[in-house]
């Protein structure tokens, strides 16, 4: 059987007769960037440490003829010929490098969705090259020339092939920046947006059954993490727990139906704390004291939570006390100044150009 070795990991993946290296991750759990899948773009260039390949054909602009003699190639089209392929993939610990938040980049609001009377959605598209990001990860939006602060927002959506991003903003008292997103940008409208930033990722090797717990406009992070998941076909239990206030504070339901639908792993469970739900699925009360009544044991779970600070540190404390693993559990808390978090250096994915 052949297999690719990932390095500095160490970490092994089986690869299928006939499959590219990219499939062949992404049917392990591991998320490589991609985007033509076709050879032309060079977002999944990696370099290969030993071993042989077929690379394939792939355009010059993509895998320039030099980085073929360093030993990069492009894993969409690259397929084992030897045994063993050893590649330069992630951290030690088999977490993906994360790309290097940029500042300034332009984009143009394209469409405005009020999802509740609080929350309202931004689709952005950029002018130039599409932000690179994990799916979990957020971005910094405001105006400082115009005295709008800086703040940070959760990416919506998993990455696509036409850069477009979505922000989720819920209106806060005395938010200038939320009030600005609001109320100033709309459709047309040209930002500046900095980013990506942020760990909210988990492992991307993950194989076990996984928990999300969001109230509010923490689903944005959660909406991101569960597409991409199911979009490389996960095949473990996915379970999305979402807390709100009203039935009117409940959104994205149409895209939760059609993620049931679609994937017959994927549960969807809404939960009122402040009215009874009509809704016979619905749940009524806090997710941390329902918790008990879903699950008998989460120790073999994967658990991510975003939410408002005291939200998340009680969904933690309820997992923990039914057996969830402390590596395997990710949080997101919204402060509301919480400053931009990037990764050390040794966490960063290099950025490397065609000469």
């Amino acid at each position: 059987m052949t297999r690719i070795r990932l390095h500095p990991s160490g970490r092994l993946v089986e690869v299928g007769a006939g499959a590219t290296v990219l499939e062949s991750l992404e049917k392990a759990g591991y998320a490589l960037p991609n985007n033509c899948r076709a050879g032309a773009c060079g977002e999944c260039k990696v370099k290969v440490l030993e071993g042989r390949f077929d690379q394939g054909f792939v355009m010059d602009m993509a895998l320039a003829p030099d980085e073929r003699r360093q030993g990069y190639g492009l894993m969409c089209m690259a397929k084992p010929l030897s045994d063993e392929l050893v590649i330069e993939w992630g951290t030690a610990d088999a977490k993906p490098k994360l790309f290097p938040p940029r500042e300034g980049q332009r984009f143009v609001v394209t469409d405005r969705i009020v999802r509740t009377p609080r929350i309202v959605e931004l689709r952005l598209r950029p002018l130039r090259d599409a932000m690179r990001y994990w799916p979990g990860q957020y971005l910094m939006l405001g105006d400082p020339a115009a005295g709008v602060p800086l703040r940070s927002y959760s990416i919506a959506n998993a990455p696509r092939n036409d850069g477009e991003l979505a922000v989720q903003i819920t209106r806060a008292a005395d938010g200038l920046t939320s009030a600005w997103a609001h109320d100033t940008l709309l459709p047309g409208t040209r930002v500046a947006v900095n980013g990506p930033y942020g760990t909210f990722i988990g492992d991307p090797s993950v194989d076990t059954p996984v928990l999300c717990m969001a109230a509010g406009s923490g689903l944005a992070p959660i909406l991101a993490l569960t597409e991409a998941a199911l979009r490389r076909s996960y095949a473990d239990p996915v379970t999305l727990l979402f807390s709100a206030a009203t039935a009117d504070e409940l959104y994205d339901r149409g895209l939760m139906a059609w993620w049931e639908a679609r994937h017959r792993n994927f549960r969807y469970r809404p939960t009122l704390t402040r009215a009874t739900p009509a809704d016979a699925r619905a749940l009524h009360g806090r997710i941390p004291a329902l918790l008990p009544t879903l699950f008998s044991d989460l120790a073999r779970h994967s658990v991510f939570v975003a939410g408002s600070p005291a939200f998340v540190d009680d969904c933690v404390a309820a997992a923990k006390s039914l057996g969830a693993q402390p590596g395997r559990i990710h949080t997101e808390g919204y402060f509301p100044q919480s400053p931009p978090q990037t990764p050390p250096a040794g966490q960063l994915l290099v950025q490397r150009q065609a000469p």
